[in-house]
């Protein structure tokens, strides 16, 4: 099955954080990583006084289903210090499933497609990155939902060999 994961965080050396997880999601049982985005800097949302965040996509290829990929998710959030302390809190990371295999859901604590992606231009651009023309239910696609929004501040990083460092 076809998934799609939105990474972001803002704090311990964001960066870093966001490319441990997208490592840590090549490593997934059952799954495999098939694509992932540059690296976003994008301002924050709601609570504004923090720092910028860093954001990604990860396109993976799993046989685990939703609600597990869910719970791995949230256990690679715990791995990496994420606590939640108010609404759009700080934080060292936050992996969202967007999509998972065209699949439309509404369950406690599980909605597909993600219900605020299309508002996002730090999800939807990482995400029209490495697939464009990837559907959202009910929406279109990921470039059709990006061409909607209007200009929101999101500047690509420059990649980073970590491994050369």
């Amino acid at each position: 099955m076809e998934a799609y994961v939105a990474l972001g965080a803002n704090l311990d050396d964001p960066a870093a954080q966001v490319e441990r997880a997208i490592a840590e999601l090549a490593r997934l049982p059952r799954t495999r990583l098939t694509a992932r985005s540059a690296l976003y800097l994008s301002e924050a949302e709601g609570y504004t006084a923090q720092p910028d965040f860093v954001n990604a996509v990860a396109a993976l290829d799993t046989t685990l289903p939703p609600r597990a990929l869910l719970a791995v998710l949230l256990e690679i959030e715990s791995r990496h210090g994420r606590r939640r302390e108010f609404k759009n809190a700080p934080r060292t990371l936050d992996l969202d499933l967007l999509l998972y295999d065209g699949l439309v859901l509404h369950e406690p604590g599980l909605t597909l497609p993600h219900p605020r992606m299309c508002a996002r231009a730090f999800v939807l651009q990482p995400l029209a990155d490495i697939a464009p023309q990837q559907r959202i239910p009910g929406r279109g696609s990921a470039a059709e939902c990006l061409a909607e929004l209007s200009a929101m501040p999101l500047r690509r990083l420059p990649r980073v060999d970590r491994d050369a460092a």
